[in-house]
């Protein structure tokens, strides 16, 4: 392929030289280039004939399918070719690349299913990440995993991260990588700061913010807004006022030819409005755009590892995001953009965005690195590690799916991993070929997968969605979103050999499938019902109140979002409770029971988290008992046990010791160490203990002191004693300091007259701090040098004393004076 960069006035045409030169030596490149560089169209092209490619070809990853396709249609329309021939592209279920093509363009798992298929990437020579600082979980694993091919087996496979906005020192750093940096040629765009931004009012404020632009600038307008309900209430908007402006939308999963109109001039020359989503931050260039209207927002998919959900989040977007965006207006020439929030809103802006891995579901991706080989995911090259959390609950998930045994990949799982899905999605499709019912299972895989075709008000039941699929293939209408679903559909069906179904739909065979890929999410309405249901996972969802299917008993949730205490039903089906024999477990369940306070011991046969029946069991297991036992004194052990003062100064006498000697052997004994560590010192004394008022029996103190070594018993006695005498006899306690701070000794001034020197203790290292009291018990001096105390503050506090205890002794020599226990009067 012979392409002349030079003749196109791009700003990365200036360091084609040195990039070519760094990858003669290197084989990983970071190239930094602002948006409209050129970076993804003339970058691959000016690369292909290098020599050290040696005629293989060049994949580069996109993180949209738009860009993806537009991408590729710029590049063969500057080469003078079609899409397919030297350049083409590959999404998922499209392919258009041919035997000759030199460049694809590739999203999603695909590199990541070529690497498994072919760890080598033979014929591969180069991999680019175009758009990198979007931080998507696709090509954080991709990245990952090229990695370790160019390692381990590929020493010559160039890898070239591209982005505008990412931290590139961090990124060289870590990849051990140069860096190229392109200027490019932005053109300057004023910043107008209208201090507009509320999420509820987001598209007339963003509306009323377009109809400015439109009046005081030149040019056409891109405005950016979450999602599609926030683009068509706007576009609603607009068109009723916006007069002879063309109104476009732009959002994924808008038809292609809708599209490209959003994205090219119009026909006509006419002025016109794109209404976008985050689609429109990078990769294309909107022909016209010189002004952008940025509302503040985005959204994205937050996964609970906890709960197994994901929510769509509405939230306010990060800096580098909001210069991806200000810097469209700045492409053709000079632009404004107006930011819809304030200028010191600006300032609290997060630098960068949120990187996917730190939110996402990650089962696909433990899925590839399983059948990569990896068993230590952290080992691998992350610019930002996945969360263990996530990363657990997606292991056991899929070992709850077979696809992995004992923490490696099984045969099921590389099975499922071939699938072009996620994994639960796999997981279902494969039991429906062995059931027969593919058919019916590749419809469900669609709509799942798809946007939602159906109004909001037509419910829940996934039902009505296939068989509005089914009616559309019988009857060929004109309907792009079915038109999409299908697509997906008769893609599946063509895996696995199926021809389509178009007769009735079996709802109870609907909800069963659903339980292969969701079986957490087996619902049993609740008690008194109220729309509400249990899921196997033990989370409480909820219908509508006035849908089919809120009275319904059982129900296999495919969509449901993780609200706080109350989640809400969007996609599920009947399901037979017949069908659900095969999962029923019997499970013995001893434990300990809050509102009764007590043990409960009982079989249960259960679904997950829900209870089908409970028997009592007639001779629990003692140890069993016990561990129950001990598991609630984890948990609620201060209300459980008798923590009293003398049990809680014991502790502090123990860590005050372990404070003051670091370095001998005195136990930890706090209150949440001994509750976690319970069954080391309490499990002899549970041999009879089935209820609270058993517990609250137990004599704390003493199971606490001989569960010391019998020399720290002794120690403790010396070193720090309960009690110490003073002069007039009494033994009086000393009050210890959790934190190992200065023991305090509180006492009547009167008990200690003749007492010289400060009390110690800790063998004489530790000065007991006096609270001297009055005959009233209220302090009236505090201190650690009781010598000087008696030589001078006494004298000051003896006139005071004198007046308010006129009755009792307060001699000019306290030296000499006879200490008393009790109320010794004056003579």
């Amino acid at each position: 392929m012979t392409f002349d960069y030079l003749s196109y006035n791009l700003p990365v045409a200036e360091v084609v030289p040195e990039i070519r030169e760094k990858l003669k030596d290197n084989n990983t490149l970071i190239v930094s280039a602002p948006p409209g560089a050129g970076k993804s169209t003339l970058l691959p092209l000016a690369l292909a004939g290098e020599e050290w490619l040696g005629g293989d070809k060049i994949l580069m990853l996109e993180p949209r399918r738009l860009a993806a396709r537009s991408i590729a249609a710029r590049m063969s329309d500057m080469i003078g070719e079609k899409v397919g021939e030297s350049v083409g592209y590959r999404i998922r279920f499209e392919n258009r690349t041919s035997g000759k093509t030199k460049i694809e363009i590739i999203t999603e798992g695909i590199l990541t299913r070529m690497l498994q298929s072919d760890n080598s990437l033979e014929g591969v020579g180069m991999v680019i990440f175009d758009e990198f600082h979007e931080r998507s979980l696709f090509a954080d694993v991709a990245l990952a995993l090229c990695r370790e091919a160019q390692q381990v087996l590929r020493p010559d496979l160039r890898i070239v991260v591209m982005s505008a906005t990412l931290d590139m020192p961090g990124l060289s750093k870590l990849l051990d990588a140069p860096v190229v940096d392109s200027p490019g040629r932005q053109y300057p765009v004023d910043i107008i700061y209208t201090g507009e931004r509320d999420e509820m009012l987001m598209p007339e404020l963003t509306a009323r913010v377009v109809l400015r632009a439109l009046k005081e600038q030149k040019g056409d307008v891109l405005a950016f807004l979450p999602g599609e309900g926030e683009i068509k209430k706007c576009e609603s908007l607009l068109r009723s006022s916006a007069g002879d402006v063309q109104i476009h939308p732009l959002y994924g999963q808008l038809p292609q030819n809708r599209q490209y109109a959003a994205i090219m001039p119009d026909r006509n020359g006419r002025r016109k409005v794109v209404l976008a989503t985050s689609i429109a931050e990078t990769s294309l260039t909107i022909e016209g755009v010189g002004v952008v209207v940025d509302c503040g927002f985005g959204r994205t998919m937050k996964f609970n590892p906890s709960t197994g959900l994901s929510k769509l989040e509405t939230v306010v977007i990060s800096r580098d995001m909001a210069d991806q965006r200000a810097g469209r207006a700045g492409r053709l020439g000079p632009g404004v953009c107006y930011r819809m929030w304030s200028r010191a809103d600006q300032e609290r802006l997060a630098a960068h965005r949120t990187p996917e891995i730190e939110e996402a579901d990650l089962a696909s991706l433990v899925l590839d690195m399983a059948v990569w080989g990896v068993t230590d995911i952290s080992a691998m090259t992350w610019l930002t590690p996945p969360p263990k959390g996530a990363l657990i609950q997606a292991s056991e998930l899929l070992h709850s799916l077979d696809a992995l045994s004992d923490g490696r990949i099984a045969d099921y799982g590389r099975r499922m991993q071939k699938l072009p899905c996620h994994p639960r999605i796999a997981h279902m499709l494969i039991c429906a070929e062995e059931s027969g019912t593919i058919p019916l299972a590749a419809d469900i895989a669609a709509v799942l997968e798809e946007r939602d075709p159906m109004p909001r008000e037509t419910g829940i039941d996934i039902n009505i969605r296939i068989e509005a699929l089914r009616r559309y293939r019988n009857q060929k209408n004109e309907n792009r979103a079915f038109e999409r679903i299908e697509k997906v559909a008769a893609s599946y069906r063509d895996m696995f050999g199926a021809k389509a179904d178009n007769g009735p739909v079996s709802v109870f065979e609907t909800g069963y499938l659903l339980v292969h890929a969701y079986p957490e999410r087996i619902a049993c309405a609740r008690p008194g019902n109220n729309a509400q249901f249990q899921l196997s996972n033990g989370s409480i969802v909820t219908a509508g109140h006035q849908d089919d299917l809120a009275y319904e008993s059982w129900l296999a949730v495919a969509h449901c979002d993780a609200r706080d205490g109350l989640g809400k039903i969007f996609m599920a089906s009947p399901l037979n409770p017949q069908d659900l024999k095969p999962l029923v477990k019997e499970r013995d369940v001893i434990e300990w029971d809050r509102r009764r306070g007590g043990v409960v011991a009982h079989r249960e046969l259960r679904i997950g988290s829900i209870v089908l029946q409970t028997k009592p069991l007639p001779s629990p297991d003692r140890e069993l008992i016990t561990a129950a036992i001990c598991d609630a004194v984890t948990k609620d052990g201060e209300s459980l046990l008798d923590f009293n003062d003398e049990v809680e100064q014991w502790q502090y006498r123990v860590l005050s010791l372990r404070k003051w000697h670091p370095d001998e052997n005195w136990p930890d004994v706090s209150t949440g160490n001994l509750k976690e560590n319970c069954r080391e010192w309490l499990l002899p004394y549970l041999d009879n203990v089935t209820k609270a008022d058993d517990l609250k029996k137990i004599n704390l103190k003493e199971v606490l002191q001989f569960a010391l070594d019998y020399s720290l018993q002794q120690q403790l006695e010396v070193l720090a004693p309960e009690r110490i005498e003073v002069p007039s006899g009494s033994k009086i306690k000393i009050q210890y300091q959790a934190n190992g701070a200065q023991p305090v000794l509180a006492v009547r001034l009167q008990e200690v007259f003749g007492l010289a020197e400060t009390p110690r203790v800790n063998g004489g290292e530790m000065p007991l701090l006096m609270h001297l009291l009055s005959p009233g018990f209220k302090p009236v001096q505090v201190t650690s040098d009781l010598r000087s105390f008696w030589d001078n503050a006494y004298f000051e506090v003896r006139k005071e004393l004198r007046n308010r205890y006129p009755k009792h002794v307060w001699p000019d020599n306290p030296w000499t004076e006879q200490a008393v226990r009790g109320a010794r009067r004056r003579l």
